[in-house]
C-alpha cells in the first residue's frame, strides 16, 4: 500500500470520525427532548434493568462530563454522566441500558467481554509504550529493524482490542434494545429513537477499529519496504 493511498485512507477515516461524533452528538441533543413514556430517569432506568435482572451488587453513580457513562467490572459500578443519570429522557434511558447491558453481559460471562478483560492488562502495556517504541523504530530503522516490528506487535495488541470491542458493544445495545421495549419505556414511536441513538454510539467504534487497522498496516508496509 503506497503512502498516498495510506494518507488519503487517514483523512478519509477523520472525516467519517467527525461526522459519526457530530451525528451521535446530534442524535443524543435530539432524543434528549423525549420524554419516556414512564417519566423514568437514567438512574431509575439502570437500577430496575439490574433488579428485573436478579444482579443486586452493582453500584449506579453519576460522573461529570457528557457521554462519558461507562461500566466498571472492576468496582462494579455502573457511571452515568451528569446528562443521563437524571434526566428523564429516550436518549437518558437508552444509554443507561446499554451500560446495563455490559453488566449482563460481566454476569452471563460473555466470551468476547472476558476476551476484552483479560486483555486490558496488555493493552494498556501496549499503549503506555507504543508511541515511543514505534518512534524508535522509525528513527533506527536502519541499524535495528526489530525495533520497529516490536512497535508493531504492541500496536497489533491495541487494533486486536478495538474488534474485540466491536462485538462486547453490539451486544449490549441489543440487550438493552429488548429490555427497554419488554419492560415498557420505550414503544412502537421512542423504540426507533432508541436504537437510533446506540447504532450512531456503535459507529464511533467501528471507526476507530478501522483508523487503527489502516495505521496497523502503515507501519507494517514500512517495515517490509524497509
Amino acid at each position: 500500500m503506497s503512502y498516498g493511498m495510506i494518507w488519503i485512507i487517514t483523512i478519509a477515516i477523520m472525516v467519517l470520525s467527525y461526522i459519526v461524533q457530530a451525528m451521535l452528538t446530534s442524535r443524543f441533543d435530539k432524543y434528549s427532548q423525549v420524554p419516556t413514556t414512564n417519566g423514568m430517569t437514567g438512574a431509575e432506568v439502570a437500577r430496575k434493568m439490574l433488579m428485573d435482572n436478579g444482579i443486586t451488587d452493582v453500584q449506579i453513580t453519576c460522573v461529570p462530563g457528557k457521554l462519558t457513562d461507562h461500566y466498571n467490572p472492576q468496582t462494579k459500578t455502573v457511571n452515568l454522566s451528569e446528562a443521563v443519570y437524571g434526566q428523564r429522557s429516550v436518549a437518558a434511558a437508552a444509554v443507561a441500558a446499554h451500560e446495563c447491558g455490559h453488566v449482563l453481559q460481566h454476569a452471563n460471562g460473555y466470551a468476547p467481554l472476558k476476551l476484552r478483560s483479560a486483555l486490558v492488562p496488555v493493552v494498556s502495556f501496549s499503549s503506555r509504550w507504543v508511541q515511543w517504541v514505534l518512534l524508535a523504530g522509525v528513527l533506527l530503522i536502519q541499524i535495528t529493524p526489530a525495533l520497529l516490528w516490536l512497535g508493531i506487535v504492541l500496536f497489533a495488541f491495541t487494533t486486536f482490542f478495538s474488534f474485540v470491542t466491536l462485538p462486547v458493544e453490539i451486544n449490549a445495545s441489543s440487550r438493552a434494545v429488548r429490555w427497554l421495549e419488554n419492560a415498557g419505556i420505550t414503544n412502537y414511536e421512542t423504540k426507533p429513537m432508541a436504537v437510533d441513538a446506540l447504532k450512531w454510539a456503535a459507529c464511533t467504534y467501528v471507526i476507530a477499529a478501522i483508523g487503527s487497522l489502516a495505521t496497523l498496516l502503515y507501519y507494517i508496509g514500512m517495515a517490509n519496504r524497509r
